[in-house]
């Protein structure tokens, strides 16, 4: 299923960021699900990783770290709902365990000639404040990405 064919389910609660990264749908759907890869570009802007968990299966748990500038760390967790390696991952998110319901992202890898495009949906977002705060942690989790994969690509270059 492609983001394409779903797009008009999702309501005015939701955020879209969209990225097309210059590397393939396995290698994207490996640097999001593998904790050793995690580690190394998750989070917003100004803030780091220090320790990821995935039972990437359906019903398996998640748990992210994101360790922030003033050394507080906030933790994101959820189930993973559906797992279409290389192509879409569907899964929820909590913050911090608290009670507050979860959302849910669905993320799309999909190909386009030598790269793949990147679509982020976050639903369930209660406000406007916490939409925004989300669509700033997801670009800087694409820049990290794309640096992560950039660094990897000139390291194999240098190799060869």
């Amino acid at each position: 299923m492609t983001f394409d064919t779903i797009e008009s389910k999702f309501n005015e609660r939701c955020l879209t960021v969209r990225r097309t990264i210059h590397a393939r749908a396995d290698k994207l759907f490996d640097a999001w699900t593998q904790p050793a890869l995690l580690t190394k570009w998750w989070g917003p802007a100004h803030a780091t990783c220090p320790s990821a968990e995935v039972d990437l299966r359906v019903g398996g748990h998640y748990k992210i770290a994101n360790q922030m500038e003033d050394n507080t760390i906030i933790w994101i967790s959820g189930i993973f709902e559906v797992i279409e390696r290389p192509y879409q991952l569907v899964y929820t998110w909590l913050v911090d365990e608290s009670e507050a319901t979860s959302e849910r992202v669905h993320v799309f890898f999909e190909p386009r000639e030598d790269a793949t495009e990147v679509i982020i949906v976050h639903e369930g977002i209660e406000s406007q404040a916490l939409l925004e705060s989300h669509n700033h942690g997801w670009e800087g989790c694409l820049v990290g990405l794309i640096n992560l994969l950039s660094n990897d690509a000139n390291s194999t270059d240098q190799n060869q």
